[in-house]
């Protein structure tokens, strides 16, 4: 008989008698065992295991607690693990890293011995492996980059662009972009940074891009820096180089009919609207373009634009509309006297009307990239509206919470969704990949 006790004093073939004289070979190894293994399980230490995965991806649990010198193994039965791979994961490190592995090549063979809390699990010995003996598990991580919305202006001042908004979540991007394509997560540092909100000050005058909102950004060794642009400024009366609303993630309404609205960005926002001169002080301005919709155009039927419509996106597991543009300050007298434009869904300010005390555009939503709302000319000497400020952008990260690692700065708002991991940046900071 073979006697499977194992004595460190042994070796593999050694003769020894038992107590009740019977007397037999040892055996020292793996104990392979004769069950295939046809879907996910736990493994033993001391085990050796056959896994098909001729009908799905079958995922391996390696022991809990082990101590120093448990071994197992691990066998690709069929040759399939190249189309439906073996996963391994582990609640201790597997060759020093938390991320689960791969055999992802047929007929694979790997063995497995623990070391110690560092290193865990150490692959030593492998067959018909190809670059590596275990493939680590890639995680993805989906976005939302929206920058700062761009101010109104004054002086029946357009609507402010909303702040350009990116994201690979769901299937709609700004600007009616498709969804961008997500983040191939790499050991690093992703660097946070969160655009302002557009600012001004005075009745007339200035250039309507001085107004325009700051670019928020996504930036690590291991990608392309995602940008989405500041919202563009919106147009004021005064010199010309205010009444043309600012180009910009969304672009600015511009000031009556000077020309075309302030253009958005392809891929994350829509053009401010434009204006109709009514006739002596009755000017109607456009509202700031939106992520899902152009700016309105001021005109006699609907007075001072509103402002283009945000995006409403689920990435932190409720759907919550973001960048929204500014609605247009109301005119002076005349037709359209009393009105003003209404900010977009998404944070988008309100234009300011013509009544004693309201004549000042309201500012954009922090942290959804509003555009800020145009100012109105007063009905009294010197009661011109002031200029609403734009909202400023945000950053949001979704990431398995298996690949979370934990570490961040800037203090993120740190929430789950089923198994997913949401981060929110209302600040810059960073997130550092393990």
């Amino acid at each position: 008989m073979a006697l499977t006790k194992l004595k460190q004093s042994l070796i593999d073939g050694d003769l020894v008698t038992s107590v009740n004289g019977n007397t037999g070979a040892v055996t020292i190894g793996i104990d392979w065992q004769s069950a295939i293994k046809t879907s996910n399980f736990t493994a033993a230490a001391g085990k050796g295991y056959f896994v098909d995965t001729t009908s799905a991806a079958i995922t391996a649990t390696l022991p809990s607690s082990p101590t120093t010198g448990d071994e197992l193994t691990i066998v690709d039965y069929a040759g399939t693990a190249g189309t439906n791979s073996i996963a391994i994961t582990s609640s201790d490190n597997i060759n020093g890293s938390s991320n689960d592995v791969l055999i992802n090549y047929g007929r694979g063979g790997v063995s497995m011995i623990y070391v110690d809390a560092t290193q865990g699990w150490i692959a030593y010995n492998a067959i018909n492996e190809t670059a590596t003996a275990l493939d680590t598990v890639s995680y993805n991580m989906d976005y939302l980059v929206v920058a700062g919305g761009g101010a109104g202006g004054t002086y029946y001042g357009a609507g402010g662009g909303a702040g350009g908004l990116r994201t690979s979540y769901g299937n709609t991007s700004g600007g009616g972009a498709s969804a961008e394509s997500d983040i191939t997560l790499a050991a690093g540092t992703y660097t946070i940074t969160i655009g302002a909100g557009g600012t001004g000050t005075g009745t007339n005058g200035g250039s309507s891009t001085s107004r325009s909102g700051v670019d928020s950004s996504i930036a690590a060794a291991s990608i392309t820096t995602i940008t989405s642009t500041g919202g563009g400024g919106g147009a004021t009366g005064g010199s010309p180089s205010s009444l043309i609303g600012a180009a910009g993630g969304s672009g600015g309404g511009t000031w009556t009919t000077q020309g075309s609205g302030g253009a958005g960005t392809t891929g994350q926002g829509y053009a401010g609207g434009t204006g109709t001169n009514l006739g002596g002080y009755s000017e109607v301005n456009g509202g700031g373009g939106g992520a899902s919709a152009v700016g309105q155009t001021g005109t006699s039927a609907v007075g001072a634009g509103d402002g283009g419509a945000g995006l409403a996106v689920s990435i932190t597991g409720a759907s919550v509309a973001y960048a929204g543009g500014g609605g247009a300050g109301g005119p002076e007298a005349g037709a359209g006297d009393g009105t003003y434009g209404v900010g977009g869904t998404g944070g988008g300010g309100n234009g300011g009307y013509s009544t004693v005390g309201q004549e000042n555009g309201t500012s954009g939503t922090a942290n959804t990239g509003g555009g800020g709302g145009g100012g109105s000319a007063g009905i009294l000497a010197g009661s011109v509206g002031t200029i609403g400020n734009g909202g400023s952008g945000v950053v949001i990260l979704r990431l398995s919470t298996a690949a979370y690692s934990g570490t961040t700065t800037g203090s993120p708002t740190v929430t789950t969704d089923g198994a997913d991991t949401i981060l929110k940046y209302t600040g810059s900071g960073t997130y550092v990949h393990s």
